[in-house]
């Protein structure tokens, strides 16, 4: 009985973290964060993404490397203040010091196609 007991308490352990949200510990305390982000098109546009989704390079998506699936985030261009709402839908970036992967189309919002990368904030808004 005493297996079954520690059996039941480690299931429903399982299940409450598996239900709880990804969110980094720097995103947990404020919806804010910055970083340098990037952006992913013509090479990856219909292939699968971490989601299951299809990658369409025009819509507004974007990878992040913790937030969980389908959370809408403002990333705006700390260059010219242009900013753009995305929703996670894949996981990345997976090169060292970017924190975002924008959509070809989500780049091209906040015009940092032509650079790659751009200095941005990211606002968490569900």
């Amino acid at each position: 009985m005493q297996k079954i007991s520690r059996l039941a308490a480690g299931l429903f352990l399982s299940a409450a973290v598996a239900a709880t949200a990804i969110v980094p510990p720097a995103l947990a305390s404020t919806a804010h964060h910055s970083g340098v982000a990037s952006w992913y098109g013509p090479g990856f546009h219909g292939r699968t993404t971490a989601n299951g989704e299809r990658y369409d390079m025009h819509a507004m998506t974007a990878a992040h490397k913790t937030l969980k699936f389908g959370t809408k985030v403002k990333v705006t261009n700390q260059n010219n203040g242009k900013s753009v709402v995305v929703r996670i839908n894949d996981r990345g970036p997976y090169i060292r010091g970017r924190v975002i992967d924008l959509s070809r189309s989500a780049a091209a919002a906040i015009d940092m196609i032509g650079p790659g990368t751009a200095e941005v904030s990211i606002e968490i808004m569900s």
